[in-house]
């Protein structure tokens, strides 16, 4: 079985606008269990700049300043 990685859980929560739970983001995956996911965020430290890092070149502005 694959272990989740920051990459995964980024790209998890990319793609999730409502629903960030850990049985949500083990559901689809034959991958993941959800026991797997929360042993990962319970050592992984990922911080809001950290992810912010992660994605904002991948942002799209839809307004202007």
């Amino acid at each position: 079985m694959v272990r989740p990685t920051r990459l995964h859980y980024c790209q998890y929560l990319l793609s999730t606008p409502v629903n960030y739970t850990l049985t949500h983001f083990a559901e689809p995956s034959e991958s993941f269990s959800h026991d797997q996911i929360n042993r990962y965020l319970s050592e992984d430290r990922l911080t809001p700049r950290l992810l912010w890092e992660h994605v904002k070149n991948d942002l799209v502005r839809t307004y202007a300043n």
